[in-house]
């Protein structure tokens, strides 16, 4: 298999540097905790894993082709960043009623035991279905790794190896990310910083539902 790769990196490294629904989620759940930013960045990335294997059978250019497909998976997407926006919007009015009755202490802390295994899966969850349910992945994959394949040989496995180059770069990406954003950790114990955040982040993933929703 002979492919441009300093192209198909180029363009990779800009798909993920420009912010999405994934990025967001990620950055949320590193800030949270390192280990749920990074379940995050694996469930993202295990979302991509689906369409690309998807897009190597060739069951993504079958929805991609269905405007009642596409459009269902669309809306689901943008339904899910909207939940995932509300439920943030509400955390953040929790802590404020919180914080007018208990303690300063009272920062979110413990990751120990069935809680922790309970936000990994959380974390993960929210990266897989991100990514999962928004067809722009599916077209990434569909429209863009073929022009980085040859002529000969199988467009499949090309279309395969491609997206696996480009799985293990995302995660190298999003594990760098988690560093940075758990920094932010140190704010958030504080109880105006992650009021701010919550609602911040909140409406964020509701707008891009919005957006994603409303999409021609």
């Amino acid at each position: 298999m002979t492919v441009d790769l300093v192209g198909f990196l180029g363009v990779v490294l800009v798909a993920y540097v420009v912010p999405g629904p994934d990025f967001l989620v990620v950055v949320r759940s590193a800030a949270e905790d390192p280990s749920i930013g990074r379940a995050a960045a694996l469930g993202a990335q295990t979302g991509l894993c689906v369409h690309m294997l998807a897009a190597a059978a060739g069951l993504s250019a079958i929805a991609t082709r269905s405007p009642a497909v596409y459009d269902g998976i669309r809306l689901l997407g943008a339904a899910y960043l909207v939940y995932l926006g509300v439920r943030a919007v509400l955390a953040a009015r929790r802590a404020a009623r919180e914080r007018r009755t208990a303690d300063e202490v009272a920062s979110p802390a413990p990751h120990e035991g069935g809680p922790a295994r309970g936000r990994f899966r959380s974390g993960f969850s929210q990266g897989f279905l991100t990514n999962v349910l928004n067809p722009k992945a599916a077209l990434f994959f569909l429209s863009v790794l073929p022009q980085f394949a040859d002529g000969d040989g199988s467009l499949a496995r090309q279309i395969f190896l491609l997206g696996l180059l480009d799985i293990a770069i995302g995660v190298a990406y999003w594990f760098a990310l988690v560093v940075v954003a758990a920094r932010l950790r140190a704010l958030l114990d504080r109880p105006n910083v992650r009021r701010r955040w919550e609602l911040t982040t909140g409406w964020l993933f509701i707008a891009i539902g919005v957006s994603v929703a409303t999409a021609a």
